[in-house]
């Protein structure tokens, strides 16, 4: 009879399901209960394959989906071992209050499909430790000190190049300011905005329901600007009488929609058209550009920046965040001339300036190509997430539709007839954790699903669905 000593493995309780499966989810089951500790070794594939009767590709898999989830660790001919106790995906700490994602479930149970998140398994730690030892050892006297509140030169150079080639963006370097990511960048505008007199602000509705609330923390109130099948409505945009707006042109979100070239035209026809004595101390109306990911497109051509069209009336925001991980804390803001400087106090006052290490680090990965190889392997993961998820709303939730599929990290499903908040709570009472729609909109309009995909496997993607469609029985 086939079976292993290790776990006390019997392919015949994996009864008719899948043998990789059952396999992932026992090893996944011993970690959490704590059977498998961090560091310990796994059998080789071909031993284990052996054991279990099976052949050798059925124990890869396994073992490379359970890598994908951040559970193991190997390399070529070091073994594979447990790199750490398991833990569900989590969400952007704050970007949703919990009443608004569904009860919890308990953490070995909870499949968090919150958008926002990439794939964090996927992190490139040793790329990322030979930049940062790069930086160090390159790492002058003078640059152990305070540093410049806009950023590192060398960043802010590497950046520009960036920008060029990836978005369409000619920029100086000292026309950067490096910040703690996009919402650091969001305060500082919301502060120097403010000084200026500004304190109604347009926001795509539906838009981000953490952006917005970020915005009225420092006290500029949101003013929803409809978004249809081409992105944000200019000519409602002319009707409000503000001066400044927030748009996601390249992946609106939540809907996953494109900008269209005529809006995008409008848009910037709207911000040259008011002279600035007309605009509150404003330099003219502004378009604030939220490119929160765009490096990450699947079936689309690129949409360049906004910014590329009107440099003088947009201000260009980017991160890391989506394209390596949060916890990297490193962003970029580009304004008009003429708000420069006020920002740049503003950072200054804020913090000082960033760490130096880290900067650095991102400008070595950016100039040795590392960033580059980094995101080409990232983006052909989240596609096949993506298309893992799109085959389980086939499967299991065939009147649903989705929007914004070709680029993002989320997807929007819209079902006929759902009260979306409600789905949402039954859906956290059986362990998975979405976004309805309906909180990331200030006024009326169609219910739905908002799907993080990058941060989860298939195997939890096809799982998540199905309870889902459980929860709208």
């Amino acid at each position: 009879m086939p079976g292993a000593d290790f776990l006390q493995l019997d392919p015949a309780q994996a009864g008719r399901g899948s043998l990789a499966a059952w396999l992932v989810e026992t090893v996944r089951d011993a970690v959490s209960d704590g059977r498998l500790s961090p560091g310990d070794r796994l059998p080789a594939t071909r031993v284990l394959a052996d054991q279990l009767g099976c052949s050798r590709g059925v124990v890869v898999d396994a073992y490379r989906r359970l890598t994908d989830e951040g559970l193991l660790s190997g390399r070529h001919g070091g073994g594979t071992t447990v790199r750490a106790a398991w833990a569900p995906p989590s969400a952007l700490a704050g970007t949703m209050p919990p009443d608004l994602t569904g009860p919890a479930a308990s953490a070995t149970d909870l499949i968090d499909l919150s958008p926002g998140l990439p794939d964090l398994s996927a992190f490139p730690r040793a790329a990322w430790a030979r930049a940062e030892r790069a930086a160090l050892s390159g790492l002058t006297s003078s640059e152990l000190g305070y540093g410049d509140p806009r950023g590192l030169p060398a960043l802010r150079t590497a950046l520009a190049g960036w920008l060029a080639r990836t978005r369409g963006l000619r920029a100086h370097p000292d026309d950067i300011l490096v910040v703690n990511g996009v919402s650091q960048g969001l305060t500082l505008l919301a502060r120097t905005l403010g000084a200026r007199g500004l304190r109604r602000i347009g926001f795509e509705d539906p838009g981000s329901f953490g952006a917005r609330e970020h915005l009225r923390r420092w006290d500029l109130e949101p003013v929803p600007i409809p978004v249809d099948q081409d992105g944000l409505e200019v000519a409602a945009l002319g009707r409000t009488g503000v001066d400044a707006v927030v748009v996601t042109p390249a992946h609106q979100f939540p809907t996953g929609v494109v900008l269209a070239p005529d809006r995008r035209r409008e848009l910037v026809a709207w911000a040259r058209a008011a002279p600035p004595s007309g605009t509150g101390g404003l330099p003219g109306r502004l378009v604030i550009e939220d490119d929160y990911d765009a490096e990450h497109r699947y079936d689309r051509p690129p949409v360049p920046a906004l910014r590329a069209l009107a440099p003088d009336h947009v201000v260009h925001l980017g991160s890391v965040s989506k394209s390596l991980a949060p916890a990297i804390r490193i962003g970029w803001l580009l304004a008009p001339v003429a708000l420069q400087a006020e920002l740049v106090e503003a950072r200054y006052w804020s913090d000082l300036a960033g760490p130096a290490l880290s900067q650095l680090a991102l400008a070595h990965f950016i100039t040795t190509g590392a960033f580059e190889r980094h995101l080409r392997q990232v983006r052909r993961r989240h596609r096949a997430r993506r298309d893992a998820l799109l085959a389980a709303l086939a499967t299991h939730l065939p009147d649903g539709t989705a929007h914004g599929v070709a680029a993002g990290l989320h997807l929007l499903v819209t079902v006929p007839g759902i009260d979306d908040a409600a789905v949402v709570r039954r859906a956290g009472e059986v362990g998975v954790r979405v976004q309805p729609l309906s909180a990331h909109r200030l006024g009326h309009g169609p219910s739905g699903l908002v799907i993080g995909y990058a941060a989860s496997t298939p195997d939890q993607l096809h799982e998540a669905v199905r309870r889902i469609a459980q929860a709208l029985k």
